[in-house]
């Protein structure tokens, strides 16, 4: 049974037991009430004729003082009887003229009764009232009796109430019914879209009845989000295994080709094991970050997190790309004390990763610049160049798996396309976010924060120029500001004019 027909089928039920209930009381408690109020004045009446002084003759004749408005009893409603012992009639109020019968036959015993009694088209509230002599033995009964009309028209109008209650209260559960069908429809619309989604295996359709700003509204737009992003999960998916797929064929092709050329001649060749070997190292290091992204997203790459001196970091990267021959300068322009939580080692390879990727996109001459400063408890890493830029419509897309720019030069240069990725997932796994900035034919620049430790450390102060000796030996931290930087084949000790 559906949603729908379930609460169906619930609102009918609870509707059906209030009405009920409602209609019960309604009914009884008024009718119960003025019967009531009928019975109290019956019952004063008779109490007030057989407190009086009672007689009986020797005929069997009940004497018995009436007060005078009692003895007329000219009231439309109100009537009174009094028959003996033989159950005869030994008087009635004037109202009573012609009628020659017991307002209650049934009635005459030897308790006090009270009973609705028909008469021709009317009906009588008769309280039936046995009298006693002195020596507590029968001598006849008292009956007091009232008309019900008002309350014989009380009960009709209240029929017809509730009748027409009960009428209004199936309307309303036929229009609850069409309510409820009109409300369940747009969630039946989605279901309908979702169901045709999944045959057709076509993400790029979304649910109907997003722009309701009620809860199937919420609902729609939350299930088109979770369309949209499987559909970017799925696409990216497929670009990804496309990539894998390319950038594996191709040093596999160059190794088979030159295999080919080797068993052709039939002779050792050094140029095309050289070129092997390059091809061998290029997808040793794809597949070594294909694992690390792969355990990263499952979960299975855990930090060893603990406090790292960033600004150290930053030194020995600094030192170990500085001893590379390459024609590109790298510079450090400030570097404040900072201390995070984090993994050493994964820092250090953010920023070498982030300092590879400078290097490789500046024209020859270019620079690298590295600065790392502290602003409202976050650690601002810097990394910009003077290389190439990166186009805008490029720009969203830098930190996806396998994406280049330019795909010739990177292959060219041996990049894989996972850097960046690696980069980012590094800098989230510590909790921060990294930013990134570009103008064609002016340079990039890509800003990381990482949240600090605030707890403080103890260095003594420095305040010197870098050189090599320096970075061997150092302890401290680099003040802010340094007088100057240190290129390729530069002299130890000599600083480069500004």
């Amino acid at each position: 049974m559906s949603i729908q027909n379930r609460l169906l089928l619930v609102y009918a039920l609870i509707f059906s037991i209030v009405y009920f209930l409602s209609s019960l009381v309604i009914y009884i408690l008024p009718r119960n009430q003025l019967l009531a109020q009928i019975d109290g004045d019956l019952y004063s009446l008779a109490s007030e004729l057989v407190t009086g002084s009672i007689e009986v003759g020797a005929d069997g004749i009940i004497r018995m003082p009436l007060p005078s408005d009692l003895a007329t009893l000219q009231t439309a409603s109100t009537f009174l009887i009094i028959v003996n012992r033989q159950n005869e009639i030994v008087f009635q109020s004037s109202n009573l003229a012609g009628f020659n019968d017991v307002l209650d036959p049934e009635s005459l015993g030897t308790q006090e009764i009270y009973r609705l009694v028909p008469r021709e088209d009317t009906l009588l509230r008769v309280l039936t009232v046995p009298v006693f002599d002195d020596a507590s033995q029968p001598i006849g009964h008292i009956q007091v009796a009232r008309l019900l009309d008002n309350f014989e028209i009380f009960n009709r109008v209240l029929s017809r109430a509730l009748l027409i209650s009960m009428g209004a209260a199936f309307a309303s559960l036929i229009m609850l019914t069409i309510l409820t069908s009109s409300l369940f429809r747009p969630l039946e619309d989605i279901a309908t879209v979702a169901r045709q989604i999944t045959r057709a295996d076509d993400l790029s359709r979304r649910v109907p009845h997003s722009s309701r700003t009620d809860e199937i509204g919420e609902l729609a737009r939350a299930f088109n989000q979770t369309l949209e992003r499987l559909d970017r999960l799925f696409r990216s998916q497929q670009r990804f295994l496309a990539d894998v797929s390319h950038e594996l064929r191709t040093p596999l092709t160059s190794v088979r080709g030159n295999l080919d050329l080797m068993k052709r001649f039939g002779h050792y060749d050094e140029e095309s094991m050289d070129v092997i070997q390059d091809e061998m190292e290029r997808m040793s290091r794809l597949l070594g970050d294909l694992l690390l992204l792969a355990r990263a997203d499952t979960g299975g790459l855990p930090l060893q997190i603990g406090p790292v001196e960033l600004d150290n970091v930053l030194f020995e990267v600094y030192r170990q790309v500085r001893r590379i021959e390459k024609p590109v300068s790298v510079e450090l322009t400030a570097v404040d004390q900072a201390t995070i939580l984090g993994d050493e080692d994964r820092l250090k390879q953010l920023l070498l990763n982030m300092v590879d990727n400078g290097i490789k996109y500046t024209l020859p001459g270019g620079t690298v610049r590295l600065s790392l400063t502290k602003e409202g408890g976050w650690a601002n890493l810097i990394i910009s160049d003077t290389g190439i830029g990166i186009p805008p419509e490029d720009l969203p897309h830098i930190f996806d798996r396998f994406y280049r720019v330019d795909k010739a030069r990177s292959r060219a240069q041996g990049g894989s396309g996972l850097g960046l990725a690696i980069a980012k997932w590094i800098v989230q796994a510590h909790g921060g976010a990294i930013q990134v900035d570009s103008t064609v034919g002016q340079g990039t620049t890509f800003r990381i924060t990482l949240p600090l430790n605030e707890s403080p450390r103890q260095l003594p102060d420095r305040t010197a120029e870098i050189d090599e000796e320096a970075l061997k030996t150092r302890t401290g931290t680099r003040p802010r500001g340094l007088p100057g930087t240190l290129r390729r084949g530069q002299p130890a000790g000599e600083k480069e004019s500004p």
